[in-house]
């Protein structure tokens, strides 16, 4: 019988993990440090297109060019993503003149971007090279250079591109942020670029697009009886009854919170009026306030239902069910 195979230790993943990480802060910190007047110089040169910045790059480098552009079009700079290889096969027509390329190579010897140099000079395209090679192929033609040089790999072999490409990407969004600084880029801007997903809908989405009204809205006269505030507040299911005027002004509010306390005083509930017994001044907003500030403003004042009134009538009303069912929460 052939004698069984040692057990395998188990590797120190945790130890691995963490060093490479370190390797990757220690890129991040070098980039940063090395930060200087040429920055300044590429964003100024981004800032002043009259047209797009086409982010291109080969392999990992092309992903990171690739999510440059995205970060760029979302934060107020126009930009796409431009293949250098397709681009020498068509893809160079969606380059305008006007627009300016930022360049992604660590080695800046990308043959790929090289064979695209004589066009776009042709095209009069300032060129902005982020690499961590200066003297380099696409190092010297650069019209701004960005060093993104890393000591090492966070790979053990010193190969994968790891910590060059963090750095790459760190100082492609430190570009973009700076320049959505710059333009005043504000969460509103930010919203109308983002319509379909959650920040959008947090930053777009106002009371009045999710309130309840109409029939759904449960309400009921000052005059009426606290009998008949039972109905709409067990049938609307919102946890309360919103009191109104003859003219559609609201005059309170009646939670099941201040049902269950008028019981615990008397259970015997004919003839009292619900003017006796409802919370005058309610917690209300204005239609136009975004629904996730409406959300904190219920969990700031511990409430669970605001009124949305508008020159002092009830237009309609908001619950902190409703919000989770929009998903603004």
């Amino acid at each position: 019988m052939p004698a069984a195979a040692a057990p395998r230790a188990r590797f120190d993943f945790l130890a691995a993990g963490r060093e490479a990480l370190g390797v990757e802060s220690a890129a991040l910190q070098n980039v940063r440090d090395n930060l200087g007047e040429e920055f300044c110089e590429a964003a100024e040169l981004i800032l002043n297109l009259r047209g797009k910045i086409a982010c291109t790059g080969v392999g990992k480098s092309g992903h990171i060019a690739r999510k440059a552009a995205a970060t760029f079009a979302s934060t107020g700079t126009p930009a796409f993503f431009l293949h250098p290889t397709e681009a020498g096969h068509g893809d160079l027509g969606a380059f305008a003149p006007g627009d300016g390329v930022l360049a992604l190579s660590y080695s800046g010897e990308s043959a790929e971007i090289a064979a695209l140099l004589p066009a776009l000079r042709r095209m009069c395209a300032p060129l902005i090279v982020v690499s961590g090679k200066r003297d380099s192929t696409l190092g010297e033609v650069a019209d701004v250079f960005l060093p993104a040089g890393v000591e090492k790999e966070a790979c053990p072999h010193n190969l994968a591109p790891t910590a060059s490409t963090t750095a790459a990407l760190a100082l492609t969004d430190a570009l973009a942020v700076s320049l959505l600084a710059a333009r005043g880029f504000s969460s509103d801007d930010f919203a109308r670029s983002h319509p379909a997903g959650a920040l959008g809908r947090r930053l777009l989405t106002r009371a009045a697009d999710v309130m309840r009204a109409g029939e759904d809205l449960p309400t009921i006269g000052e005059n009426d009886s606290l009998t008949d505030a039972l109905v709409p507040m067990t049938g609307k299911r919102m946890g309360a009854v919103f009191v109104c005027g003859k003219g559609g002004e609201l005059r309170g509010i009646f939670t099941d919170g201040d049902l269950r306390r008028v019981i615990a005083k008397d259970s015997n509930l004919s003839g009292v009026r619900i003017a006796e017994v409802m919370t005058t001044n309610p917690q209300c907003c204005a239609p136009n306030l975004l629904a996730d500030r409406a959300a904190s403003l219920m969990r700031e004042r511990a409430v669970n239902q605001l009124a949305v009134v508008e020159d002092g009538r009830l237009l309609g009303a908001l619950s902190l069910h409703d919000l989770l069912r929009h998903n603004i929460l």
